[in-house]
C-alpha cells in the first residue's frame, strides 16, 4: 500500500515536472519573436522630366525685345506654353540675381525632403533671434516676433512664399540641411543652372553676392513646369470656382501659396485680365549708385484655354525706376497672353 502511494507522488511529481518544463519551452519560443522589423523603403526619389519639344515663336519674341528696351538694362525672359512647347525668349540661358525667386527652390526642396522621409509639415521647429535678417531686409515673423518662437515647418514656407519673408527662407535653408542640399535636389530633378549658394541674412549684407545666387530665365521655367508636372491632366480646383490646377499633393499646396502671394502686383499679374489665376514669385534687390540689381516675376498663367504659362522676367541692373522695371514685366506677360490664350 506505501510501495502504491510513493509511486503515485513520484508520477505526480514526474508530471508536474514535465509541465513546468513545458512552460518554460514555451516561454522561451515567446521570446523567440521577433521585436525588430525591417525599415520600409523610403519612397521613391523625384526624376527629372522630359524636356519639352520648343517651338519658338518669332513674332512674339520681336515683340518682347522690343518692350525690353525700357529697362535699359538687362533683361532675360523665358515663357513657354507647356501644353505645346509654344515657346519664346530673351537672353533666356544667360544669368540673372534671383533674389527672393530663390525661395521657390529651397521651399521645393525642403518638401521633397519631407516628403520620402515621412514627416508631418506640421513638425516644429525653432527660431531664435540669431534666425532673424537684419532690419531693413522684409521679415514679417521677424516684425511679429523679434525673440522667436516655435513654428510649423508649413507655416514657414507659408510667409517664404506668399509674404516673402527671409528669416523663415533661412531657417528653411537650415532645416533642409544648406545651399548644397538644394542644388543636390535640383540636379536631381534635372536642373543645373540655378545656383542657390547664399543666405538671406548674407545676401542683404554684401552688394555683389547677391549676384552670386543666380538662374537662367529658361532654367527657372523648367523649375515651375515640373512643379506643374500633371498639368494636361489638371486635378480639382483648390480655390473656389478655380478652373483647376496642375501638379501633385505638394505642388498643390507650394501653387496655393504662389496664388496667394503678395508682392508684385504690378508685376507678371498687372495687365493680365480680372480674375486670371496667377501662381508666382517675385524677386527684388535693393538700387546702389542709381542702377537696381534684380527686379523679377516668374510663374503659371492659367489661360481662358485652360492651359498653362510658365514664364520668367529678369530685370537685372536697370536705371530705370521702379514703376518702368515693373511696367516692363507686366507688358511681356500680357503680350504673352494676347498671343498664346486663344490657342487651341
Amino acid at each position: 500500500m506505501f510501495k502504491t502511494h510513493d509511486m503515485r507522488k513520484k508520477f505526480a511529481f514526474a508530471m508536474m515536472f514535465l509541465l513546468l518544463l513545458l512552460l518554460a519551452a514555451a516561454c522561451g519560443r515567446q521570446m523567440d519573436i521577433p521585436t525588430e522589423f525591417p525599415t520600409p523603403p523610403m519612397p521613391p526619389a523625384a526624376t527629372p522630366l522630359p524636356k519639352i519639344t520648343l517651338k519658338p515663336d518669332a513674332m512674339l519674341e520681336k515683340q518682347i525685345a522690343e518692350i525690353a528696351k525700357e529697362a535699359k538694362g538687362k533683361v532675360g525672359v523665358a515663357a513657354v506654353l507647356l501644353e505645346t512647347g509654344d515657346s519664346a525668349g530673351l537672353n533666356a540661358g544667360e544669368q540673372f540675381p534671383m533674389q527672393s525667386v530663390y525661395k521657390l527652390p529651397i521651399a521645393m526642396a525642403v518638401m521633397e525632403r519631407f516628403r520620402r522621409e515621412d514627416r508631418s509639415l506640421d513638425e516644429m521647429t525653432g527660431v531664435t533671434k540669431d534666425d532673424m535678417v537684419r532690419e531693413g531686409q522684409h521679415s514679417p515673423l521677424r516684425d511679429a516676433h523679434p525673440n522667436g518662437g516655435e513654428f510649423t515647418i508649413r507655416e514657414l514656407i507659408r510667409l517664404a512664399l506668399v509674404e516673402s519673408d527671409g528669416t523663415a527662407s533661412d531657417v528653411l535653408l537650415r532645416v533642409v540641411g544648406g545651399p548644397a542640399e538644394v542644388q543636390s535636389y535640383l540636379t536631381q530633378i534635372g536642373i543645373t543652372d540655378i545656383k542657390v549658394v547664399n543666405t538671406e541674412k548674407e545676401i542683404g549684407r554684401d552688394w555683389q553676392t547677391q549676384y552670386q545666387n543666380w538662374a537662367t530665365p529658361m532654367a527657372t521655367v523648367e523649375l515651375q513646369q515640373f512643379l506643374c508636372s500633371d498639368a494636361k491632366n489638371a486635378v480639382g480646383p483648390i480655390v473656389e470656382g478655380m478652373p483647376g490646377i496642375c501638379g501633385d499633393g505638394n505642388s498643390e499646396i507650394l501653387l496655393q501659396w504662389m496664388l496667394e502671394s503678395r508682392p508684385g502686383e504690378k508685376r507678371l499679374k498687372r495687365h493680365l485680365p480680372k480674375g486670371t489665376w496667377v501662381a508666382h514669385k517675385t524677386g527684388t534687390s535693393g538700387t546702389q549708385n542709381g542702377i537696381t540689381a534684380a527686379t523679377n516675376d516668374i510663374g503659371i498663367i492659367w489661360l481662358p484655354n485652360l492651359k498653362h504659362v510658365a514664364i520668367a522676367v529678369f530685370v537685372s541692373d536697370s536705371p530705370a525706376d521702379e514703376k518702368t522695371r515693373e511696367a516692363v514685366i507686366a507688358k511681356i506677360a500680357k503680350a504673352v497672353w494676347d498671343q498664346w490664350s486663344k490657342k487651341n
